[in-house]
């Protein structure tokens, strides 16, 4: 458990640390108005900070970096989100003030600004099926127990998928499941056709279907669409510019992450909703161990549509990325839920 003391020094010397690249000693400590502790009374408090894991030496200088245990420990317990300036929100607000007629260009521009104002690399996962909707349902039956789905979209996309029925199932009733299905979610979006099957689909067939359990279990899984992510790029060569990536060994790996459609899909693909933030090795995966990678999701009336994320070195100005990527993945939604209750 560290001291109120060792807390309030662990917090100034990361934050130095993130503004200089530089190690920080005790000396330079001591000289902040805000620091009321003798040079050596901060040396003793480092060292103990060194020897629990929370710092570590470079070489042979006399000053200490955050290690990542220490890192996480400002993440986890020290970070405070901070203001920006009226003339940031005039600039993020002139920026979103456009019609956006392409989706692409909303998300591009949101990955442009976050880059542009956190000085890192953007990354976003926009879903290409994002527009994209629900023209016609077909249902053949091939056999007693199996049939062929037909799903065609508004774009001429068409997919056929191969279905069991249950046990005594009727034609008539296959007739009337695709009848119901054609006028219920006729125009709807790709990405919402799971979440209105249920919600509206399903109080309809429970009228009119028999087995209606297994019939929506089929259902589910058949309507089930992959969901092909796009990659929205901004500001790739901002990391490079870092002093940590000055050394080609460690820039030759971080551009081969780059350029792996599959290795971002991964990095960038989360369980789960909420601000994720992954310090140096917790990336597991090698060219971004000395990086740190903060994402959130946004979402498009409720339902979670991509990813935003920014990379930088693990040196990260924590509070201002975090600010930043909260904001703006809540802009955007915003702005993908108006854009959609206008079609």
């Amino acid at each position: 458990m560290l001291t109120e003391r060792q807390l309030f020094l662990l917090q100034v010397l990361v934050n130095d640390y993130i503004l200089s690249a530089e190690p920080v000693g005790s000396r330079s400590i001591a000289k902040r108005d805000d620091v009321h502790y003798s040079p050596a009374t901060i040396r003793n408090e480092l060292a103990d900070l060194e020897e629990m894991g929370y710092l570590e030496k470079t070489h042979l200088s006399s000053g200490r970096v955050p290690s990542e245990k220490g890192y996480r420990f400002y993440v986890d317990h020290l970070l405070s989100p901070v203001m920006l300036s009226d003339d940031e929100m005039r600039g993020i607000r002139q920026a979103f003030r456009q019609e956006f007629v392409e989706t692409e260009k909303l998300i591009q521009t949101t990955a442009e600004l976050l880059s542009d104002f956190t000085n890192y690399t953007a990354i976003m996962l926009g879903p290409e099926l994002l527009d994209t909707r629900l023209k016609h349902l077909e249902m053949i039956r091939l056999s007693e127990r199996q049939g062929v789905m037909i799903i065609v979209t508004d774009t001429g996309h068409v997919e056929n998928r191969v279905v069991s029925f249950p046990s005594g199932i009727k034609p008539g009733e296959i007739e009337k499941i695709v009848n119901i299905l054609n006028e219920k979610l006729n125009k709807v979006p790709l990405y919402q056709l799971r979440n209105r099957l249920q919600e509206e689909v399903g109080k309809v067939l429970r009228q009119h279907v028999s087995h209606f359990e297994k019939i929506m279990s089929l259902l589910q899984e058949s309507l089930t669409i992959d969901d092909p992510e796009k990659i929205f790029f901004s500001g790739k060569n901002k990391i490079l510019a870092q002093p940590e990536f000055q050394n080609v060994d460690k820039i030759i790996p971080l551009l081969n992450v780059f350029e792996g459609k599959a290795i971002i899909h991964e990095l960038l693909s989360l369980p789960a909703e909420g601000l994720h933030i992954r310090i140096g090795t917790e990336n597991k995966r090698l060219g971004i161990t000395d990086c740190s990678l903060i994402t959130t999701t946004y979402s498009v009336d409720g339902e979670h549509v991509g990813t935003v994320a920014v990379i930088g070195p693990k040196r990260m100005a924590y509070p201002r990325v975090v600010t930043l990527i909260d904001l703006l993945s809540k802009i955007l939604t915003k702005n993908l839920t108006e854009r959609e209750s206008r079609k």
